[in-house]
């Protein structure tokens, strides 16, 4: 079984929105605010570059006892000793990821509709990132969005757990959260932010809000 982990405020990192701050300060920033799990996500970076990013991460995250998932790259997340993977509907098949990382490494899936979800294996999955919710300029091979609606019709049809992802932000994090979600997944609206500690803080706030 994989370690315990807690996807309400999910920080999905972005190259490109982490540059001017540097991507661990970024992280910890974000982490002080309230962040409950870190994705590595950068897919233009080749692997060495990525195993040192993910290595610094593990360092900051692991005392603090946040896991770093590294998005795609199995590889990466076994060298860095990341906590675990998460994969896309084009990646490495649930099950051949999970031969390589054992059992104790967490492993997410991205799951968008039910025609999705009918061709993934989630039995070697630990949870779904479902969207996205609304339409985002981050990943460009994301797909329609699905609105809150289509995510609260995958909740009906998914057991374990989901984290909504896709151009979520303050405004409907309440909404997604009383979809079903178990938490939220976002890019822009902590890394973008002005203040990634003010703005993480007010994400949590209302995903707590949201439970009550």
């Amino acid at each position: 079984m994989p370690h315990p982990f807690d996807l309400s405020l999910y920080l999905v990192t972005d190259p490109h929105q982490t540059a001017s701050r540097g991507l661990v300060e970024t992280v910890a920033q974000a982490v002080a605010g309230g962040v409950t799990l870190v994705q590595l996500r950068d897919p233009e970076a080749k692997g060495r570059l990525l195993v040192e990013q993910a290595r610094a991460l593990v360092a900051l995250l692991r005392p603090k006892g946040i896991p770093l998932i590294v998005n795609d790259r199995v590889d990466v997340a076994i060298a860095a000793d990341a906590d675990g993977v998460h994969l896309g509907q084009s990646d490495m098949a649930p099950a051949d990821a999970r031969a390589l990382l054992g059992p104790d490494r967490i492993l997410g899936l991205s799951v968008g509709s039910a025609e999705e979800l009918a061709a993934s294996d989630l039995s070697l999955v630990d949870y779904v990132g479902t969207g996205p919710v609304k339409a985002t300029g981050t990943k460009t091979d994301a797909g329609a969005a699905i609105g809150v609606e289509g995510l609260a019709a995958m909740r009906r049809l998914v057991s374990i757990p989901m984290v909504g992802i896709g151009g979520i932000d303050l405004a409907i994090t309440k909404d997604v959260i009383r979809a079903g979600a178990d938490g939220i997944a976002v890019v822009s609206a902590i890394c973008a932010a002005p203040d990634i500690l003010s703005a993480a803080q007010r994400l949590k706030q209302e995903v707590v809000s949201a439970r009550l």
